[in-house]
């Protein structure tokens, strides 16, 4: 181990610090169902917007976009970076949505929205299909990443690392609720956000690297530099830049990237104080995910590829990890091992606040979803909120052993982010749609899950792609060479996913039979959704008589989707622009980050009609 007295007494304040979070708020978390998994409903927008921004800075995190870089560039980045416009409708065009409808989880929407025994076998299938299957994976490969961490920083065995990052994490959870994931959060972002930089600059200072100049000149490093991929080359624009921003972004689901907002960012809103809160929280959040934290993951991602340019140097300098464990992924936690004693501590201390962060509110939320959307809702509608509370401390638990005992087989961080991305392929559209064509209904959902799942699996575990067998025989034993852009990439596995997925759910859609005219009425008083998509249930509605309340308010959609484009072009300046000032492109920079301040001007001006 790498550890000194310095480390051992910063670790050791950390964990108490973060124990204490959790003792300090057991009680009030332990009163109701509402206070363990939303804390009352009265949540700050800084506070929430802070949790979210640690929950995605994960342990994972820094491996994967190191990773990207190696393989990639920083442009393979933009896998990530496309999620953007994801996140800005979410903030002034759905987070408002969430923050009325008021419900304990966004399962629970479900039944708000759609009716009869389809609306409850929707919540249902949704809470094995995200409680068990995809919040497991998630936290399975967050667990993958600090095996690999503390394998290479600290010598330890998957197994320790697992009893040991496990344990406290689900002891913290379990007694504190959201309120202690929400204030540990806090805590975690700051010590995390810390390290990160601290650990950029340290490695900037390497005897290897010799400064920022030497690093952007470095032979192994100049061909990764760009923030675009080589216009030149057809393939990599088109998987790279073409399809992540024309179809990846909305139709694609993706935790902590939702179209319309879900999981645990739909948590936060509903925990939010009101809609302004909510708002506010979640832009936050998209600023810091995508403007402040990414440069510090990319200078340290450049450096190993100096100091470890190749997957046999890791091996060679890690020889007692096992082949299953070497991969570009961990050239990150690599590179922590040159760190000095202190800023060794902080870093590992940063590392593991990451992962709990993310840990701890997928736990929380998985909980949530077993008692909320399962045990309440289909066991015991009686239980009373000690039940609740009792119930939510058991699936803590429980998910923390799926989630290790999954990290074992799992092989990277990248992996299990494109498995994810087309288990969500195709079922973006409708979630964003949803809230604004009352002709959705529950088969439609039922049906975009089942086409999904089936044509992810194919894609990730059958190796011949079924297209082949529709070619010349000539074609598939090789004798014909096709162009690149008909390779089976995972982007172009992604947009036949989504054209797949799409198509059957629309078919479906028209060939059932629509929602009830009482929970869609109901649905458009509780949100006030409106716009022309809602227009065939309001005239309904007038011609029996019924005035449907909140009709009448004015629909600010255009005003959100508005917002949405200068927020993207605002985050975009800052994120660029802060490549700009680290590449020495300084006229850039002036004029990127001047467009971030015009951008944030006008925002600022608009929040008013959108709240």
């Amino acid at each position: 181990m790498n550890l000194h007295a310095i480390d051992y007494v910063i670790l050791v304040i950390f964990f108490s610090l973060t124990l204490w979070i959790g003792w300090k708020t057991m009680r009030k978390a332990g009163q109701s169902s509402t206070e363990f998994f939303l804390s009352g409903r009265a949540m700050p927008w800084w506070l929430l917007g802070f949790s979210l921004v640690a929950t995605t800075f994960s342990a994972d995190t820094p491996n994967l976009v190191t990773d990207i870089v190696r393989q990639n560039g920083v442009s393979g980045n933009w896998v990530w970076w496309a999620f953007l416009p994801t996140g800005m409708t979410t903030v002034f065009i759905y987070a408002k949505l969430w923050r009325k409808l008021g419900v304990m989880t966004d399962l629970e929407f479900y039944e708000v929205r759609y009716s009869g025994k389809s609306g409850a076998f929707l919540r249902g299938f949704r809470t094995f299909y995200l409680g068990l299957v995809v919040n497991t994976i998630i936290m399975a490969s967050v667990t993958l990443a600090i095996i690999k961490i503390f394998g290479v920083m600290l010598g330890l065995s998957p197994y320790m690392t697992i009893l040991f990052a496990g344990t406290i994490t689900v002891i913290f959870t379990t007694t504190g609720g959201f309120s202690a994931v929400l204030w540990a959060d806090f805590v975690l972002f700051i010590v995390a956000m810390f390290g990160s930089i601290a650990a950029a600059i340290i490695v900037l200072g390497l005897p290897e690297i010799g400064g920022l100049s030497p690093l952007l000149s470095h032979p192994e490093v100049v061909g990764k530099l760009s923030v675009f991929p080589d216009f030149s080359d057809f393939s990599a624009v088109l998987t790279l830049l073409v399809i992540p921003l024309a179809i990846q972004w909305w139709s694609a689901w993706y935790p902590g990237a939702e179209p319309g907002g879900g999981s645990y960012t739909a948590q936060r809103m509903l925990a939010a104080k009101n809609a302004s809160h909510a708002i506010g929280a979640t832009l936050f959040f998209n600023f810091c995910h995508y403007a402040l934290r990414p440069w510090p993951w990319i200078i340290v991602a450049l450096g190993s590829l100096i100091c470890f340019p190749t997957l046999e140097s890791l091996k060679l300098a890690f020889p007692q990890l096992p082949d299953s464990m070497i991969g570009h992924d961990m050239a990150y936690p690599a590179m922590m091992t040159k760190l000095p004693p202190g800023f060794f501590g902080i870093v590992v201390a940063s590392l593991f606040a990451a992962y709990m962060s993310t840990i701890a509110t997928h736990l929380n939320l998985g909980s949530s979803y077993m008692v909320n959307d399962l045990y309440h809702r289909f066991v015991n509608k009686n239980a009373t909120e000690k039940e609740l509370v009792k119930i939510g401390r058991i699936w803590t638990v429980l998910l923390m052993i799926f989630a290790c005992l999954m990290a074992l087989f799992l092989k990277n961080a990248l992996d299990a982010f494109q498995i994810l991305l087309m288990i969500g392929a195709g079922t973006g559209l409708l979630f964003l749609i949803r809230w604004f064509w009352w002709r959705v209904n529950a088969f439609s959902e039922i049906a975009a899950m089942c086409l999904a799942l089936p044509i992810a699996i194919y894609f990730k575990m059958i190796h011949t792609p079924l297209w082949t067998y529709l070619m010349p025989v000539e074609m598939i034993d090789g004798s014909v060479t096709l162009p690149d852009y008909l390779n089976f990439s995972d982007g172009i596995q992604l947009v036949i996913s989504v054209t797949l997925t799409t198509i059957g759910w629309v078919l479906v859609t028209f060939l059932t039979p629509p929602t009830d005219k009482k929970t869609l009425r109901q649905f458009i008083e509780r949100t006030e959704a409106g716009g022309p998509g809602w227009k065939h249930v309001v005239e309904e509605a007038q011609k029996e008589g019924v005035v449907l309340q909140g009709c009448d308010s004015k629909w600010n959609v255009p005003v959100g989707i508005l917002c949405s484009v200068i927020g993207c072009v605002t985050i975009y300046s800052a994120l660029f622009g802060s490549g700009a000032l680290l590449y020495g492109q300084y006229r850039a920079a002036v004029v990127l980050l001047t467009l971030t301040l015009i951008g944030s001007f006008v925002l600022l001006k608009l929040w008013k009609k959108l709240c």
